[in-house]
């Protein structure tokens, strides 16, 4: 469920926000109870910690996230994209590191021969998509990188006619 899991590192304090509850406010501090346990009564809160509503909506999503596997889902929706860009990248010098944990992902733009980011490629790619349909967002401290983030619930054939676009729009601007 978490990318601390893909790479064995086992945190002793987590935060989480934004999709634990689907789209409602809630936060969450998870930890070891060592850590947990240290804090004097009342000392961990924050704005969106502890709602009753919030927490009932979080545990609504950690239901459905069970019941539709959607972990499993997040990791084939993932495969999908990593070999659809591996492939592209081998006729777009310019696609340069393509990152992937589950369906979190991330396609780099870097010149070929000097390595230096490609901001101008990003940006392009990212207005030709927004003509097209698609919306990206461009991320990273250089602004050379396309982070893509499909929802859990996708269907197979949205995504590959999303992909189509993509692959598309890069093999137009890109190379």
């Amino acid at each position: 469920m978490f990318a601390t899991e893909h790479v064995g590192i086992e945190p002793d304090l987590m935060t989480m926000a934004k999709g634990i509850a689907g789209g409602f406010p809630i936060s969450a501090v998870v930890g070891k109870a060592h850590v947990m346990d240290s804090a004097l009564p009342g000392g961990l809160g924050g704005t969106y910690a502890g709602s009753p509503l919030g927490c009932i909506a979080g545990l609504e999503v950690l239901k459905i996230i069970e019941e539709e596997q959607l972990c499993a889902k997040a990791q084939g929706i993932g495969e999908v994209v990593n070999a659809r860009m591996t492939a592209l990248q081998k006729t777009v010098p310019t696609i340069g590191e393509i990152r992937t944990i589950g369906a979190m992902m991330a396609i780099e733009f870097t010149d070929p021969e000097t390595q230096k980011p490609l901001q101008d490629v990003t940006k392009a790619v990212i207005a030709k998509a927004q003509e097209n349909g698609l919306i990206l967002l461009s991320c990273g401290v250089k602004a050379n990188v396309i982070r893509l983030l499909p929802p859990l619930t996708i269907e197979s054939d949205v995504l590959a006619e999303g992909l189509d676009k993509l692959e598309a729009i890069i093999l137009d601007v890109a190379k």
